[in-house]
């Protein structure tokens, strides 16, 4: 109910009202909410299956929602330069690839939604959509509407799903955009909890809460490079060396190979440790870049195979491919998961260093072995460093985007000033920017339905 709506969301929900009503001439029926998320640690991983370690943002979407009997769905965004859209409820959704705009992602949430309980038609509805995460930030502001536009749409229908179950089919239906997700923004979106990280698994999916230390605070900072994974092909080609690297590994193991596609199925079929499979990695993957030619001599396949089975419709370009540091990136990733958790579980003395230090290496790991990292980020992750950071890494997809570091809570104040004179104050567009990039995140709650009272 409105009374239990967390208090930064009030004022937020009250202009996303009055909006909504200016618009369609009357009040709205329900609201939504789904946060964003930074990723503590766990980069890269939950698509070769491995767990990660995020908490939700107080930065989220939401959408102020009526229903009718028109079988129609008209979508509108409070900022301008998102456009309106419409859509009818009773034809197949047809989400275009080419040139992702906003109301695809909603459009996800709604298809996913529809072909999870085989409805026909869908039941009419206006929708007025606001945000407060930064767009291709790094922050998860996509996942987070495809799972607002998830969560309006079950309501809408009448219709009742877990979170648990809300967070799969968010995960699976917003790759109908073209992104090979793992299922962690979606997850986190759905599953949080106020005051506390989660430990997220995958298969079957389960969220565990991770207490994190009392002495230290999560800051963000955004580098001010935008990255859309959607527009892009980074994202996807990482997919797919991880793929090639799972299939290259099981085949020299005399494992099924052909049904095997993330990196952890490999660990899991031969009842291995980690250190075990970066042991692997380094006897079988040359460090050297893999060409098609090679791949497919390896696997015995043909080009066609190799273009029909193993690539996406975004990376039928690429020619060579790095398996050794993907490979070893992920294992080494998913080990420092673990451990980060475990210095949480056990809270010892010196835990806040001891998770700082699993900062800086995963860091290190996506800007050197997963290539994922971009000049400015690297700049802003040295900057945090020298400012009072016990550990700073990129969040998030990469190549743009966001920081988190993490910091001492008596250093907070000098931090914040030290990284805002030195990375933001001397770049006008950066200055411009400062006030939604850096800021001070605590553990936030998961996506909820408000009801008008």
């Amino acid at each position: 109910h409105m009374r239990d709506i967390p208090a930064t969301c009030v004022s937020l929900l009250q202009m996303l009202k009055n909006a909504f009503e200016k618009k369609y001439g009357k009040s709205p029926k329900f609201y939504a909410h789904a946060p964003g998320r930074v990723n503590l640690i766990g980069e890269h991983v939950d698509y070769c299956g491995y767990s990660v370690l995020p908490m939700a943002i107080e930065q989220s979407i939401l959408a102020a929602v009526s229903v009718n009997d028109s079988e129609t769905i008209e979508l509108a965004n409070t900022n301008p330069q998102y456009k309106d859209f419409r859509v009818s409820g009773t034809e197949e959704i047809d989400i275009g690839k080419d040139n992702p705009q906003w109301h695809n992602y909603f459009l996800c949430g709604v298809k996913g939604i529809q072909e999870n309980f085989s409805l026909p038609s869908l039941v009419g509805m206006q929708c007025v959509v606001d945000g407060t995460i930064p767009a291709s930030s790094g922050l998860s502001s996509s996942s987070a509407l495809v799972c607002c536009a998830g969560l309006v749409t079950m309501e809408a229908n009448e219709k009742s799903l877990s979170k648990v179950a809300l967070a799969e089919i968010c995960a699976k239906c917003e790759r109908y955009i073209g992104t090979e997700g793992g299922g962690m923004d979606q997850s986190i979106s759905f599953l949080a909890e106020k005051g506390t990280a989660k430990l997220i698994e995958f298969n079957p999916l389960r969220a565990t809460d991770v207490q994190l230390p009392s002495g230290a605070v999560f800051v963000i900072s955004n580098c001010c490079v935008e990255m859309n994974k959607a527009a892009s092909s980074h994202f996807n080609i990482r997919v797919v060396e991880c793929r090639i690297a799972t299939k290259m590994l099981a085949k020299v193991k005399g494992l099924e190979w052909k049904r095997l596609v993330k990196l952890a199925q490999v660990q899991t079929e031969l009842g291995a440790s980690l250190e075990e499979m970066l042991s692997l990695v380094e006897e079988v993957l040359h460090s050297d870049a893999y060409s098609r030619a090679e791949i497919c001599q390896a696997l015995g396949i043909t080009p066609e195979q190799f273009s029909t089975d193993l690539l996406s419709s975004n990376t039928q370009h690429v020619t060579h491919f790095k398996l050794y540091q993907r490979a070893r990136h992920v294992y080494g990733e998913a080990s420092r998961v673990l451990c980060f958790k475990s210095v949480c579980d056990s809270q010892p003395a010196d835990s806040i260093p001891l998770l700082g230090d699993l900062m800086k290496e995963s860091h290190a790991s996506c800007r050197d072995l997963y290539e994922c990292s971009c000049p400015e980020l690297d700049q802003l992750v040295d900057i945090c460093s020298k400012a009072g950071a016990v550990g700073s890494r990129l969040t998030g997809a990469g190549w743009g985007g966001c920081a988190v570091s993490m910091v001492p809570s008596d250093k907070v104040e000098s931090f914040i000033r030290t990284v805002r004179e030195t990375f933001y104050a001397p770049e006008p567009r950066r200055a411009a920017m400062e006030k939604q990039s850096l800021f001070v995140s605590k553990p936030g709650g998961g996506a909820t339905i408000f009801i008008e009272e």
